[in-house]
């Protein structure tokens, strides 16, 4: 049992370092973690700042989801249904990526960094209305084949053999789409 204590704690601690971080505020982005048949995700409207272990919602990988789930439950547990080896999934609103992705162009990154973990970020078009709906899929589908997509206008999800993969992903992603925005900036000037 203390094996998932510890792994709902990490999964806080990473959830409240995306807030601390800027990567979302307060109360935006879900985080989840896969132990066994198990999966562990944060609570719709969930404060990233007051968050704690009981406050996580048990979901199962058969499909179940707990009630007060994230919204995005479907969509994690469909990525870990799609590739057996993620242990973890993040969402987050990095806002250097989706500012430099919302002309629905994918990313790839002029960084030495950003380029050795990310050839390409897909970015995936979801009209907002159908979003619930079409999400689950696109986003996993996604998923097995890049180390993280983003939603346009609405996010980043990254999907990891274990949750410090998924945290660095998602952080250097950020990094290198800063790091883009600069030097695009730089040699306006």
């Amino acid at each position: 049992m203390s094996g998932l204590n510890n792994s709902q704690s990490s999964l806080v601690q990473v959830y409240n370092w995306l807030r601390v971080y800027g990567l979302n505020d307060s109360h935006s982005g879900n985080a989840s973690i896969r132990v066994g048949d198990m999966i562990w995700i944060t609570p719709s409207g969930a404060c990233a700042d007051t968050l704690t272990n009981t406050d996580l919602i048990s979901c199962h990988i058969d499909g179940r989801i707990g009630e007060g789930a994230s919204l995005d439950a479907a969509l994690h547990i469909q990525t870990y249904q799609d590739n057996a080896k993620t242990k973890a999934v993040l969402h987050s609103h990095n806002p250097h990526t989706l500012a430099l992705t919302m002309n629905g162009e994918d990313f790839k990154p002029v960084d030495f960094e950003g380029a050795h973990y990310f050839d390409r970020v897909p970015v995936i078009t979801i009209p907002y209305e159908n979003y619930l709906e079409d999400s689950p899929y696109k986003v996993s589908k996604s998923l097995q084949r890049h180390k993280a997509c983003v939603v346009r206008g609405h996010g980043v999800y990254v999907a990891g053999t274990n949750l410090e993969l998924a945290y660095k992903w998602t952080c250097s992603l950020e990094h290198s789409a800063k790091v883009a925005l600069l030097t695009t900036k730089s040699h306006k000037v």
